[in-house]
């Protein structure tokens, strides 16, 4: 499961990266209100700089102040976006993250 939970309430600030196949480290500032937020933004930049990550990569979003990393795995962001909401609030979040991702 992703935990897909706010972070301060000030938002999270900071890199998320991966580590392409050939070993390349791909790296992008994201602001985000959520883990997930933080996934998604990151995803969308890398498909725009033609370096998508592939489903089993693993993301790792570095939150700023204080500094704090998670590592979760592509498949698994999209797992819970596609996956059925436990609550409305759920659901529009899940709906609003897609459309952020498809942008």
């Amino acid at each position: 499961m992703l935990p897909c939970r706010r972070g301060n309430p000030q938002g999270m600030h900071g890199p998320v990266s991966f580590r392409d196949p050939e070993g390349v480290q791909h790296s992008v500032e994201v602001g985000a209100e959520t883990l997930c937020e933080a996934a998604v933004l990151a995803l969308r930049s890398f498909r725009e700089h033609d370096c998508a990550p592939g489903p089993a990569a693993h993301l790792a979003i570095e939150v700023k102040s204080p500094s704090v990393t998670h590592t979760v795995v592509t498949r698994a962001v999209n797992d819970w976006l596609d996956g059925g909401a436990k609550s409305p609030k759920e659901a529009i979040e899940k709906r609003r993250l897609k459309d952020l991702l498809d942008a």
